[in-house]
């Protein structure tokens, strides 16, 4: 579905405090309060990813809190929302979800406010999120300049795991390593990154590395050159999308950048598919001056962010698109 084609025209106009708004796809809207202070909203929430209830309501208010993350902001306050079935869930199992999500608003040093509940068939959990930023140290997806180096601070490939969990195929031990990564913070990398200085962020989620990528190069105005051999993602999901596992999403990823995405030849049709694969709770997606990528990357290692990678490059051109090589 293409959200903006559908809405665009409804919200066509902007406002002298609106600082980030709907035009190139940000992770979240940014208001001017003051010279000093601008809100940043998000709101988001999925359905469930892993059987574990208090762990699925962790993953789902990490997902929440990670846009504002994205735009160097720091959380302040979260509302809940709950999208629970009327029967047929135990009440113990909806409450551990909600505890999961509240722990981790309480890890990001955010208050919870309240929230709104709704009769649902199908589950779903996730949070409104309010936080502040600078408005002069805003990051932004759209702010790229040529020449910058792309870092990534998570594994991608969530997506196909999730699936093959859901159809018995993926065992509980690789389920739960990976969920418990799509319930780490972005936290951390945000405050390495803003200590940085960088010049534009994203976060990767339903829209695919893919996706994400190409929306940061068209707010840009730049092309993102990627190496294959860099790039972090679960062992078990390429095997996995080798077999035929793919998600809901998957297609719709892929036809949304088609014709702007290249792939070197000799790069197989397994490791293509990962460019497409839908993450929740995914890592952010960093552009920083070639002379500070060093610095950044070593912060991000020293302070826990361990899968962190160096993984490709940003280039002039008059065609924002996504080249994958081999290797850089």
């Amino acid at each position: 579905m293409d959200l903006k084609g559908i809405i665009g025209n409804l919200i066509a106009g902007s406002h002298e405090c609106l600082l980030v708004g709907m035009e190139t796809m940000d992770d979240a809207g940014v208001y001017k309060l003051t010279d000093e202070v601008a809100l940043v909203q998000t709101v988001d929430y999925i359905t469930p990813v892993v059987d574990d209830p208090y762990l699925f309501g962790q993953v789902a208010a990490a997902n929440s809190l990670s846009d504002v993350y994205a735009m160097g902001g720091r959380p302040l306050t979260a509302m809940n929302l709950c999208n629970f079935p009327g029967q047929g869930v135990d009440h113990k199992v909806l409450a551990e979800i909600v505890r999961g999500g509240v722990d981790k608003v309480r890890e990001a040093e955010a208050v919870l406010v309240g929230g709104h509940t709704v009769k649902d068939e199908e589950l779903k959990y996730g949070l409104s999120v309010t936080g502040i930023v600078h408005p002069d140290k805003i990051v932004r997806n759209s702010t790229a300049q040529p020449g910058d180096k792309i870092i990534l601070t998570k594994p991608i490939g969530s997506g196909v795991l999730i699936t093959g969990y859901k159809l018995g195929i993926v065992s509980e031990e690789a389920m739960s390593k990976t969920a418990h990564m799509m319930a780490s913070l972005n936290a951390v990398a945000c405050q390495a990154m803003l200590e940085v200085g960088v010049h534009a962020a994203t976060d990767i989620t339903g829209f695919a590395l893919a996706g994400h990528a190409l929306e940061m190069a068209s707010g840009s105005g730049v092309g993102i050159r990627i190496g294959l051999d860099a790039l972090p993602y679960y062992p078990e999901a390429r095997e996995l999308i080798a077999q035929g596992v793919k998600t809901g999403a998957t297609a719709s990823n892929q036809q949304l950048v088609e014709g702007k995405v290249e792939f070197e030849p000799g790069i197989k049709e397994e490791e293509q598919m990962l460019f497409y694969d839908p993450q929740t709770s995914g890592g952010l997606f960093i552009a920083v001056a070639a002379d500070r990528a060093e610095k950044l990357l070593s912060l991000l290692k020293e302070r826990g962010v361990t899968e962190s990678r160096l993984l490709g490059e940003t280039f002039a051109t008059e065609s924002p698109k996504l080249v994958v090589k081999r290797s850089l």
